[in-house]
């Protein structure tokens, strides 16, 4: 079997992990609500103790991923997620889900740096911006097939999706197993990489580059920011069709079809203004990236709040949408700017950091937000939109301080 290259199987696993996270994540919600039974605050629990999990795990797994390959630990990432939605599929108790959960959230940890660094590694700075937005673009195509396969699967039977998605999730890491090369990366001479000094050493440069470059320390402050907006939003906005505005009398359809539908539709917006952003953006700008964060940001919030007080379906579903759209954008932007100012050698580990931002901002978050959802969940989700407006100062600030270097 002739192997793929590193910059088309980045893009075979962006298509293939969106596409079996999406088969789950598209029933995913309406079978905690309809079949396990829980509630606003629990939905937000089971976000919560991934958080927690990453917010132990998402350091030392970066530094694993630094020191000994970061091909190894995408692949025990795939593993641990993959088993974690067998559990979820055949255990339908909130304490099972729970455990299952934490499982994830380690797989996450795993992946979450060492994938970004792996691609940077193998492609090189120059070509692994245009990297990231493809890779989100593919990601968004197979989730559009994720959720027609998901939703057929679903509407049959509810728990099928999610058990198979894991499955062929644990699949996906057997075909990495065969196929993933690692050229670009040095690990450590052995008798350093048994060392917990030399781990320490690797933590201790990734909080030094934090300290020293205020880019990064910026987006480790915008990573608590997002994850506090995004538990809520993410975990709610399901529940919020299902229970507040409801789905059109005609055509009558089953929820978890209608859901399909947000779904895909949201992820064919999402291939749209990806494409546009490709053809337009200068990836080597970071001012540009800068100007397009603050945009996007500005747009996401005022979407977010649409949504959550939009009483007609279609003034909800229009929100909701564009919010997805913008939330597309961000990921590859922000990667690409955050990239060209890390150090190879610590890079998975201070994305790590970065990513351990966004989990301590959703554990801070999150449950509050799901506390409020027991009330209102419109003021909830209006409340996780509101909760972005730092990030607008953030980048703000960001923006005038290049300006002012500019121009000296």
């Amino acid at each position: 079997m002739k192997k793929p290259n590193a910059y088309t199987l980045y893009l075979i696993m962006g298509a293939a992990h969106a596409l079996f996270s999406s088969m789950i994540f598209t029933v995913l919600t309406v079978y905690y609500v309809q079949t396990v039974g829980m509630n606003p605050l629990q939905l937000v629990l089971v976000g919560t103790t991934i958080e927690l999990t990453v917010l132990l795990f998402e350091i030392p797994t970066g530094v694993v991923a630094d020191l000994y390959s970061r091909r190894l630990a995408v692949i025990i990432g795939f593993v641990l997620i993959g088993l974690c939605y067998v559990i979820e599929g055949w255990v339908p108790l909130f304490v099972a889900i729970l455990f299952a959960e934490f499982i994830r959230g380690v797989g996450e940890t795993f992946i979450s740096g060492a994938a970004s660094a792996w691609a940077a590694d193998e492609l090189g700075e120059e070509r692994v911006g245009r990297a990231y937005v493809r890779h989100a673009q593919v990601g968004l195509a197979g989730g559009f097939a994720g959720i027609l396969i998901g939703t057929a699967l679903g509407a049959w039977r509810l728990n099928l999706p999610i058990w198979l998605g894991g499955a062929l999730i644990i699949g996906l890491s057997l075909f990495l197993i065969l196929v993933m090369p690692e050229r670009g990366f040095t690990p450590a001479p052995r008798q350093e990489r048994e060392s917990w000094r030399n781990m320490l050493e690797t933590t201790r440069d990734g909080l030094h580059i934090v300290r020293l470059q205020p880019i990064v320390l910026m987006f480790v402050l915008a990573g608590v920011v997002f994850g506090a907006f995004s538990e809520g939003f993410d975990r709610l906005w399901e529940a919020h069709f299902l229970n507040d505005i409801g789905f059109p009398a005609w055509p009558n359809l089953p929820p978890v079809v209608w859901i399909g539908a947000l779904h895909a539709g949201a992820m064919l917006l999402g291939v749209l203004v990806s494409e546009g952003l490709l053809r337009r953006l200068d990836l080597h700008d970071p001012r540009a990236l800068g100007r397009t964060l603050l945009a996007t940001t500005a747009l996401l919030i005022a979407a977010v709040v649409i949504f959550g007080q939009a009483h007609a379906f279609a003034v909800a579903t229009a929100a909701y949408w564009f919010a997805s759209g913008l939330r597309t954008l961000q990921y590859p932007i922000a990667t690409t700017w955050l990239n060209r100012n890390i150090p190879s050698r610590v890079r998975a580990t201070v994305l790590s950091m970065v990513s351990q931002a966004d989990a301590l901002g959703q554990i801070g978050g999150g449950p509050a937000v799901g506390a409020i959802g027991l009330r209102s969940l419109r003021a909830a989700i209006t409340i996780s939109g509101l909760l972005l407006t730092p990030a607008l100062i953030l980048y703000s600030r960001r923006l005038r301080l290049d300006s002012t270097n500019n121009s000296r």
